[in-house]
């Protein structure tokens, strides 16, 4: 899966913090649901315009960040 067809960011959108594109919905925002309990299934319920591979997107774009940065270490 390749993270940037659903993943952006831009300066003017959320402070540069990357986005779902199409939405001001932080991969922040869905990580941090995730850790609080909810269900990839509960944050589609009450994000219809968010799809699971979007949430995949967001995981993938964390542990790529994660490696990323175990990588200058």
């Amino acid at each position: 899966m390749s993270y940037q067809e659903y993943i952006e960011i831009r300066a003017d959108k959320r402070f540069g913090k990357a986005c779902l594109k199409g939405t001001r919905i932080a991969v922040y925002d869905v990580l941090n649901w995730l850790t609080n309990g909810m269900t990839k299934q509960e944050i589609m319920d009450d994000f219809e315009e968010i799809s699971e591979p979007m949430i995949q997107a967001c995981l993938h774009f964390a542990a790529d960040k994660e490696y990323k940065q175990a990588l200058l270490f």
